[in-house]
Parts: structure tokens; sequence; C-alpha cells
């Protein structure tokens, strides 16, 4: 069967990691050698899984569409694939594999999508992409971190503005102060506070003397730096820098007192952000979805109490979002409780492969022994030695017995592929769930409260709720005074933990 092979890194550790563009391609290679696979391309590229801008994996995509018979895309893990877990891309490739026109095989995650697959597959694929995001959304934590470091150190951690450059001393990135192009900036900010030139013929000017092409936006983003005097801006926050100011904060603060004299008008697009639990949650009165709206800068939900007047309240968005947060808290587990589970189903998974293989060896003399035993009645035939009655009466026989022969070998392989690593990864989404909320924008946070709530009801300002099964298992666990309240089949009169 037509076969493609798909190789992808973002960062230079993932290269020497075992995780190299050589290194997954020599395992899908011997993985697709092993399956009689046919490789018909190769795609390999270095690009970020994350963000929604992916130009190299479009042109993988539109191969793939492109294809007019079953197409097998062999990838080494479903993080390889993608780190987002709302990529429409992704959903685009599933629904294809589930309608038969592809199977996607993640080979070092033990993974086949096809149309064949079960409830608990579909739920590890899920698993698998909610965790390849979350490694993605820790690693952007640290970076943030480590640019506020660098913000309280007076480090600016971006390229540096018209009037200092950036440098390499001594293998670390420095900011220099450039005298020349500092020198226009200043000029630039003692012409412009005389009130002689507008924004378009001081750009004339600057043309002229230094053979600069500055748009008049340009300048009024340099204008509007706070940087010149000294003054680092993130996200709305000031910060004091290390480096040499080109302008006094007397003449930045002249120079917007300047710009607010033209009285120049800001065209700004106010777009409100979609509200997280619109049309997902229901009263519990009345059965009318309770509708968000937004006063003052904050949003608050309510009861329209169309059907008829029950008192119901109004309250803010973050009432819910403690709620619900709360709820995901409850799906964690300790450190110790995790590894502990861990090793125990690790150790069942390892004794359940010794039974699974004395099986299988079981049933592979059985079938040899049908084998040589149809083979036998074959010849009995052709020399005479039975009827053609008889003949087909015991090759019925035997013919059946090896159906279901083969039957208990495919559903003894099929249990052992499904047992281990589906829980394996339940039970890390769900130590992570409380992470994922809390930092998932609201689309994503909507989607998560998909995949964990149904039936989300409101009673006055507490929400009545139901999860999704396995979800509700663990909840109910965690909920438990006692991790394990029963006695201990082997008691070594060891103090039981508390989940708390």
């Amino acid at each position: 069967m037509k076969t493609i092979i798909i190789a992808r890194v973002s960062t230079e550790e993932q290269k020497e990691a075992g995780l190299s563009l050589p290194a997954q391609i020599a395992r899908l290679e011997k993985y697709c050698q092993n399956k009689g696979f046919k490789i018909v391309e190769r795609f390999c590229f270095d690009e970020s899984a994350y963000k929604d801008q992916r130009h190299e994996f479009d042109k993988i995509l539109d191969f793939i569409l492109e294809q007019t018979e079953k197409l097998i895309v062999c990838c080494d893990k479903v993080d390889r694939l993608s780190r987002n877990f709302f990529d429409k891309r992704i959903s685009m490739l599933y629904d294809k594999a589930l309608t038969d026109a592809i199977e996607l095989h993640f080979v070092s995650d033990g993974q086949v999508i096809n149309s064949q697959i079960s409830a608990a597959e579909k739920f590890q694929f899920g698993i698998s992409l909610g965790l390849a995001k979350y490694y993605s959304d820790a690693i952007s934590d640290n970076v943030k971190r480590a640019i506020e470091q660098k913000l309280q150190k007076g480090e600016w951690p971006a390229r540096a503005p018209y009037g200092y450059q950036n440098v390499l001393i001594e293998g670390r990135k420095e900011i220099i102060y450039d005298e020349y192009a500092a020198r226009i900036v200043h000029k630039a900010f003692e012409l412009y506070a005389t009130k002689a030139f507008s924004l378009a013929s001081l750009c004339e000017k600057i043309k002229r003397d230094h053979n600069l092409t500055w748009s008049a936006s340009y300048l009024d983003k340099i204008f509007d730096n706070p940087f010149y005097y000294g003054v680092m801006r993130i996200n709305s926050k000031l910060y004091p820098h290390k480096y040499q100011p080109i302008v006094s904060k007397s003449l930045f603060d002249e120079v917007q007192q300047v710009q607010a004299s033209f009285e120049k008008k800001k065209i700004q697009k106010l777009v409100g952000r979609p509200y997280a639990y619109r049309g997902m949650i229901r009263c519990a009165i009345c059965d009318l979805a309770i509708t968000p709206e937004k006063h003052k800068g904050f949003v608050y939900y309510h009861c329209t109490q169309f059907k008829g007047k029950h008192n119901a309240s109004w309250f803010r968005e973050e009432v819910l979002d403690e709620q619900l947060a709360q709820v995901f808290k409850c799906l964690e587990l300790s450190e110790a409780i995790l590894e502990e589970t861990l090793t125990t189903l690790n150790s069942l998974h390892e004794s359940k492969v010794a039974f699974q293989q004395q099986q299988l060896s079981i049933y592979t003399k059985e079938q040899q022994k049908l084998t040589k035993m149809l083979d036998n009645l074959y010849l009995d035939k052709l020399q005479g030695s039975i009827t053609t009655s008889e003949y087909d009466r015991f090759y019925t026989s035997l013919r059946d017995q090896e159906v279901d022969l083969r039957a208990r070998m495919s559903l003894l392989e099929e249990v052992d592929t499904n047992y281990y690593i589906t829980v394996k990864y339940l039970l890390k989404l769900a130590s992570k769930a409380h992470e994922l909320f809390v930092s998932s924008e609201v689309d994503q946070k909507r989607q998560l409260l998909k995949l964990v709530f149904q039936n989300l009801r409101l009673d006055d300002e507490k929400l009545v709720y139901e999860l999704v099964s396995p979800f509700d298992a663990l909840v109910n666990c965690t909920d438990d005074q006692l991790w394990r309240p029963q006695g201990d089949s082997n008691p070594c009169f060891r103090r039981e933990r508390a989940t708390s």
C-alpha cells in the first residue's frame, strides 16, 4: 500500500536527543519494511507544530488530499504531527482516517488511526494530543519566566529599536548604543518638538538629510517608544533598562504633548473577546440558557427568567472559573500516587505480556496442528482414502476450529495493545488537567470543558454537572478520604495515604 513518512523537528535539542530527522526516518523506514508498506514520499522539515502558521505541513497536507487512492501516513509520534490540540488540520486528517480514506500510523506511540479503531483508541489519541499541547505550554511558561528575569535585570529581550544595535560579545547577545543612528533619533525628537513639522514633512526632511526612507507610522512609533528615555514597555508594563538613553524624559514628554495638540484620531478596533461559557450552561430551575453580558469591563452571567421569575442571581465569570478549576483540581493525583500507580500498571502489564506470550504459544501450536490435519485430510482425499462427503464434513469442522482459533489470537493481541498505553495517558492527562484549563485561551477552554463535562447546569451560583467517563471515576476516587480505603491484600502495616 502507498505510504508516506513524515519527520519533523522544531529545536536544536530535539536534533541531538534521538529525535533528529535521520533518526526518525530510520525508525519509520524500518517500520514500513516490516509491515510491507511501499514508501512513495519522504517529508522532512524543521517547523513548529504549535503555531497556526505551518507552511511546510500545509504542503504535505495538499499532497495527501491530492491522492486518489488510500494512503498510509507514518509519523514517529503524535507530537511530531501536531502540538496543538485544536489544529483543524489534524481534525481533517483524523476524519479522513475514520472514513478509511487514509491510515495514520504513529510508530513509537504504537497507535494506528483508521475506521476500525475502538472508543478507547479514539480517547487515547485525544489524550496524546492534549499531552503534546501541555508540553508546549510548559515550554512557553519557562520562556516567559526567562524573559521576566531579563526585564528585571534591565535587559531588552527582543530586537533593539533604531538607535541601538544587537551585537554578539564573547558569545553573549548584547545591545549597544549606535552613535550615528542615535543622533538622527535625537534630532527627530527636537525638530518635532518645535511644532514646525508634521510627521510627513519630518519624514521628507530625514530622507533628504540622511537618505532614510521612514513612513509616518514608523516615525510615530519612534516618538511613542519610551525606550529612548530609559524605559522598556512590555504588555503595557514599564521596566527601566540599563542602556544609555537617547533623549531626556522632558523632551519625550514634550513630543507627546505636540502629538496630542495635533488631535490625532487613532482608530481602535474594539473586538470583544468571546464569552467562555456562552451556550454551555443551562439554568437548573427553568432550563433556559445562561446568558453572558459585559458591564463596566466585567462579564456577568444570569438566567433571563423568560419562563417566569425565580430570583436568579447575576454573577461574574470568575465565579464559574473558580468552580470549574476546582473540579479539574480534583482530577489531579499526587506525583507519588501517580508514579506508584504507573509502576503497578507496568508490573501488571509485564505479567500480562508474559501470559499473552504463553497463550499465543499454545494457540500457535494448535494452529500448526490444525494446518497439518488439513493437509493430511486433503492427501487422503487425493488418495481416495475418504469419500468426498467425508472430506467436506471433516474439512468444515477443522476450518471452523481454525477460524475460532484465529479470532482468539486476534482478540488477545488487541487487548494487549490497548491495555497499558491508554491508562497511562489517561492518568497523565488527568494530572495536568487543572494547569491546562487555567492556561488555556477561551476557545481551547471550551474544548476542554466539552471533553470532560456534560449536562452543565446552574443552581443559583452553584454549578451542577456530570462528568464524561472515565473522568467521573477519577473524581470519585480523589474525593475519597483515602486513595485505597480497603485493606491491602499483602498487609505490611504501612499507613494509608490520603489524596489531599
